[in-house]
């Protein structure tokens, strides 16, 4: 896209693919999964202009940053140490603007709660923050909740998943996940998981033919294994984080989420959002806002709404 410069950086022992535009207040923009630094592509255009330096990063895994083939290697202390040591090299270590969406949030929750020192305030779009269960690891909680189904359950098989993914097409998947608007916890059924014929799908407007392919290119030379990884981390994160236990995130946060989502609608979310557990984990929380007929794919799909709520919120900080 014109105007975005692409570089790459040695981070935490990998290379890290960033793309940048724009000078001022660094905003590091951090993506979910199945996508890369261009789910962010109205996000940079638009924060460039409005006098911010828009970073946004393929993390590890994705796109054209390194992937390490091993689950282990998608902990949060390596994803968020990837973050950490991206803001050290590009922004000297002063704090940033802190934006994400899907499992960038999560990594940016972890960032938070490890690293406040580092974000001058946050906007998490569709994930709210989820505090660590004393006793109970998330993949036997979600396999107990919502059964062997569920996607994240169904992710933890290596090569079983990829596998699938492989008959259906790079293309077909992205374009499934995407556009489905299927509320409450997805599942992927054994059969046909990704549905009969994913590619008689019609796109919706905010996303074009154009942004198919470049997702689908990328994702048909690196595969879907990177960003399954951070799936299969999550009992291991349980684990690392023990010594969090309890903590609450001290950062100034606002929370985007469309009223469609599939986090957003699964059971307990809502309650937890607006019944004071999110405030009560988050002190400096300031805002839920819940946008109408809007999906999980809130920053592609809503791009006006978010800008303005970015630049919002982010004014707030600026000296």
């Amino acid at each position: 896209m014109e105007g975005i410069s692409h570089r790459m950086v040695s981070v935490n022992g990998i290379n890290m693919h960033v793309a940048e535009k724009g000078h001022g207040p660094t905003v590091l923009l951090l993506h979910g999964f199945p996508e890369l630094w261009y789910t962010w592509r109205h996000q940079i255009v638009a924060l460039s202009a409005l006098g911010y330096r828009a970073l946004a990063p393929d993390l590890r895994g994705f796109g054209d940053s390194d992937a390490p083939p091993d689950s282990p290697s998608y902990s949060c202390l390596h994803v968020a140490g990837d973050i950490v040591a991206l803001i050290e090299s590009l922004s000297g270590g002063d704090p940033v603007f802190l934006v994400a969406h899907d499992w960038g949030a999560m990594v940016a929750w972890y960032l938070c709660l490890f690293r406040p020192d580092l974000v001058r305030a946050f906007v998490s779009l569709t994930l709210p923050f989820r505090p660590r269960h004393p006793t109970v690891k998330p993949i036997a909680a979600m396999r107990a909740f919502f059964g062997h189904e569920y996607y994240m359950c169904r992710f933890q098989e290596v090569g079983k998943v990829e596998s699938e993914m492989a008959e259906y097409g790079a293309e077909a998947v992205i374009k499934k996940i995407l556009t489905d608007r299927t509320p409450g916890p997805p599942r992927l059924p054994k059969e046909k998981p990704f549905g009969e014929d994913p590619k008689s799908i019609k796109l919706p407007h905010w996303f074009t033919e154009e942004d198919l392919k470049y997702y689908a290119n990328k994702y048909d030379q690196k595969g879907f294994t990177g960003g399954l990884n951070y799936y299969r981390a999550l009992d291991l994160n349980w684990e690392l984080t023990a010594a969090w236990a309890g903590a609450k995130v001290r950062v100034p946060v606002k929370f985007m989420v469309g009223d469609l989502d599939m986090v957003y609608t699964t059971p307990g979310v809502k309650e937890y959002v607006h019944g004071g557990g999110f405030k009560n984990d988050v002190p400096l929380l300031e805002e839920c806002v819940v946008v109408e007929d809007t999906g999980h794919f809130i920053n592609q799909e809503r791009p006006q709404e978010v800008n303005a709520c970015l630049h919002e919120f982010f004014t707030k900080f600026v000296a």
